[in-house]
């Protein structure tokens, strides 16, 4: 009789854990920042000024469970204060701002002053080689993410540039939800499959042809990598330069702005 009670008290105390879980995170999400918090993020990352104001309500609670859920470390000697963790999480949670989606599995974000170097392998069949490369962002499937703080304070100083190293970065974290970084996230309700694919690989296929002739585009020139990397700089795009987007590549901004719920050129 011992193992069935023992079983139904683990069970028991499983749940009582999960429902106070569930209750914290909602407390979180409903919650507001103080006004200094608050103030200092419309300093530091001045494009959420833009979002309507259920949406500033809602990027609060958003920032302050990200900040509950993830630790920040700094690297290289870097000291994290209340003002670095406000700017990132604010940031980062810009892109799930209107959306279900959430960083599930991240843990742990690295923060280096600046760049920093990364051990980088490649494969050539059975030949595995490992080099050191300068890098101002990393972002692996699960966690971490590693950034350079130089570029994540001047990506949200600087919300017109085009150019967001936390956005690239947690875009890439979005990608991997859906189990694979592949330029393919999980898509909203009603959002389908064929026409992301072929509003992607069109623009993708547009934006090499641009970069190999040497055409001015919208889009940063890394963009024409592949396709996780297309995907990653259209979400900064998306966010600094709207117009800019839609203007030249309307279908990716479409389907970029049914992914996240959002229309930045509504915003003003």
């Amino acid at each position: 009789m011992l193992i069935p009670y023992l079983l139904v008290l683990t069970l028991v105390i499983a749940a009582i854990r999960y429902w106070l879980k569930r209750q914290h995170r909602a407390r979180l999400l409903s919650s507001e920042m103080s006004p200094e918090d608050w103030a200092t993020v419309l300093r530091l990352v001045p494009i959420v000024a833009k979002l309507p104001s259920s949406l500033q309500t809602r990027l609060q609670g958003k920032a302050l469970l990200f900040l509950d859920q993830i630790d920040i470390y700094g690297r290289n000697g870097l000291v994290v204060t209340r003002d670095m963790e406000l700017s990132l999480a604010a940031q980062a949670c810009l892109l799930i701002v209107n959306s279900t989606q959430w960083y599930d599995s991240l843990r742990t974000v690295l923060l280096y002053p600046g760049a920093f170097q990364s051990m980088q392998s490649q494969q050539d069949g059975y030949l595995v080689t490992q080099t050191k490369q300068v890098r101002l962002g990393e972002s692996w499937h699960r966690g971490p993410v590693v950034l350079s703080w130089a570029h994540t304070l001047r990506g949200g100083e600087d919300p017109y540039d085009g150019h967001n190293l936390v956005l690239h970065e947690f875009a890439h974290q979005l990608d991997a939800l859906s189990g694979s970084t592949d330029g393919v996230p999980v898509l909203m309700k009603g959002q389908g499959y064929a026409d992301w694919e072929a509003a992607i690989v069109e623009g993708f296929s547009a934006h090499v042809e641009n970069v190999k002739r040497g055409r001015s585009t919208v889009l940063d020139p890394y963009a024409a990598t592949k396709y996780v990397e297309f995907f990653a700089v259209c979400i900064e795009v998306f966010f600094e330069q709207p117009q800019g987007l839609k203007d030249e590549y309307p279908d990716v901004y479409h389907q970029m702005s049914l992914l996240l719920g959002l229309d930045p050129l509504d915003w003003d």
